[in-house]
């Protein structure tokens, strides 16, 4: 089959964000299948292709999968407004696209929610099976946030979000809450999969190069978050844990946040004012030196805003990078995360906003070594056990190509 494929997102494992888009496109021509990837300029993303744009677009196969990137620029730290105009720029352009290109299946997957447009325009206008991936719910999470305030907007993405899921032939929810949200909104079970993002073995279970931040000595305690760092993320947490240790005398113990985002610099700023020197910045990295900072670190923070919608509504990447490196997860909001980490033991939960709780399980983690390593051989068992990515690629795979 020849699949036309939305991920305005999209990166190559060169990049410093997600590749499960990537994965699946490889997977869907491992398994015999064409792929066209449609994308915009993400920052932080690599899409391989470096010939000069004309008209707009430039166009190249990287690792077997045919590429159509538009000259559109995206960042974390881009405004509301201007990643809204970005948005519909983009879905603009893919309307053409899904009107115009030869494909037997059109995939879409948000965020953003626009994501879904080309899909609706497929179905509609030329018959073409669509399916669409949830990997976030909108509007509940902006709603909730307080990122979108105005009704008339709330409206009008709850009737896209409407229309997406009830054009899509099938619909794949990335958690148990997003597959829910989709239920509620009228979609029978049975056109619903979940496929949670999946654990890269092969890249961060091999040995990588190991290396440490300036400032974090061979003996501290390693603890990384890697990720965003915008509204959602809540870093203003790990600086409040920071502050807590630092009260405490335990210099030994060291937080690095590895990312962008547009509240890193207000970040750095908070952490330069409390001079919070058990606190490292650092740049984002491509996956493979990634999982050699991984392969150095012994606790991954898996740090999220207290909002209700994210408890069972996120599938976040940092999570099964962690774990498939071997590493325990300190997890500081409740939800199917949380439960699975106390269900196989492979980490700590704490409640939300309480510093206090957060630096007591860093101390035990410092304090108590041979426990931490056990945590961390129950993380990688779960990853290979349950959330393989090749595993779940091929799910994914017969959910999208399947012809009913």
């Amino acid at each position: 089959m020849n699949i036309l494929y939305f991920h305005q997102h999209f990166s190559t494992p060169k990049g410093s964000t997600g590749i499960r888009s990537y994965e699946m496109a490889k997977r869907l021509i491992h398994h015999g299948h064409n792929v066209t990837m449609v994308c915009g300029t993400y920052g932080g993303g690599e899409t391989g292709l470096n010939s000069v744009f004309i008209n707009g677009r430039r166009e190249g196969v990287v690792d077997g999968i045919r590429i159509i990137e538009f000259d559109l620029e995206y960042s974390n730290s881009d405004g509301f407004i201007k990643r809204s105009i970005t948005f519909f720029k983009f879905a603009i352009k893919s309307i053409f696209l899904s009107l115009t290109e030869k494909y037997d299946v059109l995939f879409a997957t948000s965020t953003p929610l626009t994501a879904g447009i080309p899909g609706i325009c497929s179905r509609w206008l030329r018959g073409k099976p669509f399916i669409f991936e949830v990997r976030d719910l909108w509007p509940e999470l902006p709603k909730e946030m307080g990122i979108v305030k105005n009704p008339v907007i709330l409206s009008l993405m709850s009737l896209l979000e409407w229309l997406s899921y009830h054009s899509a032939h099938r619909c794949i929810g990335l958690s148990p809450g997003i597959v829910e949200g989709i239920k509620k909104r009228g979609v029978p079970k049975e056109k619903i999969e979940m496929v949670p993002n999946g654990c890269d073995l092969s890249l961060f279970s091999q040995p990588s190069e190991p290396w440490r931040p300036e400032g974090v000595a061979e003996d501290d305690l390693m603890a990384i978050f890697t990720g965003t760092h915008g509204i959602a993320n809540g870093l203003d947490a790990v600086l409040d844990v920071a502050m807590e240790l630092k009260s405490r005398g335990r210099e030994d113990i060291k937080l690095v946040l590895v990312g962008q985002g547009r509240l890193k610099p207000k970040l750095q700023a908070r952490a330069q004012e409390m001079q919070l020197n058990n606190v490292v910045f650092h740049p984002p990295v491509n996956k493979e030196k990634l999982a050699g900072l991984m392969s150095s670190a012994d606790v991954g923070m898996q740090v999220l805003a207290n909002i209700p919608a994210f408890y069972y509504g996120t599938s976040p990447n940092k999570f099964f990078d962690y774990i498939s490196a071997g590493l325990p997860v300190i997890n500081n909001y409740p939800g199917w995360l949380a439960e699975m980490i106390k269900d196989h033991q492979c980490g700590f939960t704490v409640d939300p906003e309480n510093p206090k709780a957060f630096a007591r399980v860093l101390e035990q983690a410092a304090d108590d070594r041979e426990a931490l390593a056990a945590m961390g051989d129950a993380a990688h068992q779960l990853a290979e056990s349950q959330f393989n990515r090749h595993m779940l690629a091929d799910k994914w795979v017969q959910w999208v190509v399947r012809k009913t």
